[in-house]
């Protein structure tokens, strides 16, 4: 552990509440010399397993391994936390230079030729060591990396693709950081008046605070945070701004200027096939998908291409609606994207007798973190316990005990929920520190799970409280379905805990838990006025849950278009323009004029940033899981069925990576399952006439 005067030892030594991070301890400057001395630190205890003169054993090849690197763990996961929820200048340019020395430092190991003959030999042998199905994994992932940081390559190759990692690493962080500055940046300044008609006043009241952000007092920001700029499209009557804003939104990474990420995407793409055909595959996404449930690029296109085919269909039905509201309102213009969301809105109103404006005033921020929890309680046992004054990383940071029936603390949770400028865009879980029971060098016997979610609500007014639209509140269920995977884990090894899982099986859990959003027995308890704390009116609740396909055409065209094109750039030789082959996908695919893809490449963080390259998909591939699994419990005709629930910690939420997701699928449903419970929840078929087309 460093001890010299020139670390801070907060960054290590994590002594707050339960063993939370002294955030208040930290400083932007601490974190260079501290990554300095953990990458030394790891690399020391990476030569003193590769070099034991002891034959190689699980314990003291493949355990040490799992607990080596503390310090650099810890230091990690304060520095990345800062630089995507409260970044700033000093973070950023560190993290430019981190980027590239965390891909070095990896690669080196990889490519140690001493450790990687322990880890071969073991995996040779490791039907006859007695392992157990969790080491067994644990082993294979091991061996599997090392083989894809390139263990097996000659010397000079290998020095090739640690080079093309680098290179990789530094691209990546500079997409996410001027997809940010452009957020930063961009606002459209209104004044009181005609440049707000139709803007209900928990909208206003966000766009007020964050003028005031900006030092314009009295007037109100259209900001490119998705919680200001999707209800300002749905709402405001000004087209002429509908348009400025959607223009904007869209162009983020695409402006010809200093944060213009085309050329970064090119460079990125030629990079990534690069390693691909280096380790031996045909393409990235051969790479991306080898120990993935879909297995093959051919699994994933075909279902996309099934649901695109149903999805695009039902969008023109939807713009035709559209259309015909266009023209009844005495306007002749077509639709275009930047009409979409208000007019679908309108049809909504008119068709369900309800507005997401009527909605919001019963989605209270408070209420659907108390209705997480509850559900969470119900289904698992487990209760959170707010604990005031304990200080994070941010003032808006909520922290809360996690206790089981037994009143045993479980885990830690941080709730980091409101937008801002120093933020990415998006929602996220993600850990300061992962479960696992193996002992430590310290001599603590595993670690309590540290996991946080962050998203970008929109800040409401001082004594006022946060309303949340429909999609808002799915999308604090989601993330907090991820944290729960994380606080649930109870696996033995830290790289198989919690979210350990395949990309295309770790949405399963926060998809899931969405479902219970909607019961109706959760809306009735905590969809309130904030006002009169009445309920939300059952004939309101059942409009509600009616609408629930409603524009699902749009949502899946949004989505399914940006799959595609995810899986064409990484299954295509060489791409010279990456724009050229995204207008190309869409051409071919037929995407409607009036819809754009939901994240155009320049600012397509998922793929480009955000570790799901080649693997956007894995949200649909998770749907067809999560629309199973929760008929699951429909069947029983109790949404908090306990056998059901068991069946479900014991198998999907706690076992993490530990064992082959579709035997977890299995072993929880008893089968795997098509994606006709999928596309039905979606209101993209129905049963009859799916069970139509097989015959």
């Amino acid at each position: 552990m460093p001890s010299t005067p020139q670390f801070n030892p907060a960054l290590f030594e994590w002594n707050g509440l339960h063993g939370l991070p002294r955030f208040d301890a930290l400083n932007d400057g601490d974190f260079a010399s501290a990554f300095d001395a953990a990458l030394a630190a790891h690399e020391k205890e990476i030569d003193e397993i590769a070099g034991n003169p002891e034959a190689p054993t699980f314990e003291n090849t493949v355990a040490a391994l799992e607990i080596a690197g503390d310090q650099l763990s810890r230091v990690s996961a304060l520095f990345w936390n800062r630089a995507g929820a409260h970044t700033n200048d000093t973070i950023q340019t560190l993290e430019r230079d981190i980027s590239p020395k965390m891909s070095r430092h990896y690669s080196k190991i990889g490519m140690n030729a001493a450790l990687f003959t322990r880890i071969d030999a073991l995996w040779e042998a490791h039907e006859s060591l007695g392992l157990s199905l969790e080491q067994t994994r644990v082993l294979e992932r091991h061996w599997k990396g090392f083989v894809k940081s390139g263990a097996k390559l000659p010397k000079p190759e290998q020095e090739k693709l640690a080079g093309l990692n680098e290179k990789l690493a530094g691209l990546g962080t500079q997409f996410g950081q001027n997809v940010l500055a452009d957020e930063k940046n961009w606002a459209l300044i209104l004044s009181d008046g005609a440049d707000l008609d139709g803007i209900p006043e928990f909208l206003k009241d966000a766009m007020a605070a964050s003028a005031r952000e900006r030092g314009e007092e009295g007037k109100f920001a259209v900001t490119l945070s998705r919680s200001i700029i999707e209800p300002f499209l749905t709402f405001s009557e000004r087209r002429d701004l509908r348009e400025q804003a959607f223009e904007a939104w869209v162009a983020r990474g695409e402006n010809d200027g200093v944060t213009d990420n085309r050329g970064i995407i090119r460079d990125m793409l030629a990079l990534r096939d690069e390693v691909a055909k280096l380790l031996g595959y045909g393409n990235f996404a051969e790479l991306k998908l080898d120990n993935t449930m879909a297995k093959t690029p051919g699994a994933v296109n075909h279902l996309l291409r099934q649901v695109w085919a149903k999805a695009v269909k039902r969008a023109g039905e939807e713009e035709a609606d559209i259309a015909k509201l266009i023209a009844a309102e005495g306007k002749n213009h077509e639709v275009m994207p930047w009409d979409w969301r208000h007019y679908a809105e309108k049809i909504r109103a008119q068709r369900f007798n309800f507005s997401e404006a009527e909605l919001k005033p019963y989605l209270q921020l408070e209420k659907i973190i108390d209705a997480c929890f509850d559900v969470a309680g119900r289904l698992f046992g487990i209760r959170a316990v707010e604990k005031k004054g304990v200080p994070a990383y941010h003032p808006d940071v909520r922290v809360f005990e996690i206790r089981d029936r037994e009143d045993t603390l479980v885990a830690l949770f941080l709730g980091d929920y409101f937008a801002r400028s120093s933020k990415r865009s998006g929602a996220w879980m993600s850990s300061f520190q992962s479960q696992h029971k193996l002992p430590l060098k310290d001599g603590r016997q595993g670690e309590l799970p540290i996991i946080y979610n962050v998203c970008n609500f929109a800040k409401p007014a001082e004594g006022k409280p946060a309303l949340l639209s429909l999609d808002d509140a799915r999308t604090l269920f989601h993330e907090f379905g991820h944290a729960l995977h994380g606080m649930l884990s109870n696996v033995t090894y830290p790289s198989v805990s919690g979210t350990g899982v395949s990309r295309d099986f770790v949405e399963l859990p926060s998809q899931l838990y969405e479902h219970w959003l909607t019961v109706p027995a959760i809306l009735k308890q905590y969809a309130v006025h904030f006002e009169t704390g009445e309920p939300m009116p059952q004939a309101l609740l059942d409009k509600v849950l009616a609408a629930r396909t409603f524009n699902s055409g749009f949502n899946t065209v949004e989505f399914t278009s940006s799959a595609l094109v995810d899986m064409a750039f990484h299954t295509r030789d060489k791409v010279e323009d990456p724009m050229a082959v995204q207008a190309g996908v869409l051409s071919e695919l037929g995407m409607p004029k009036s819809i754009v893809m939901r994240h155009a490449s320049p600012h397509f963080q998922h793929i480009f940033s955000g570790g799901y390259s080649a693997g956007y998909y894995s949200y649909m591939w998770s749907e067809v899981l999560d629309a199973d699994a929760f008929a699951a419990f429909e069947e029983t005709g109790d949404a908090f069925n306990r056998e059901m629930a068991a069946k479900l910690k014991d198998n999907i939420y706690s076992v993490g990576g530990a064992i082959d997701p579709e035997d977890a699928y299995k072993a929880f449903r008893g089968k795997l399952p098509s994606p006709d419970a999928m596309l039905v929840k979606k209101g993209l078929a129905t049963f009859e006439e799916l069970s139509g087309s097989d015959a």
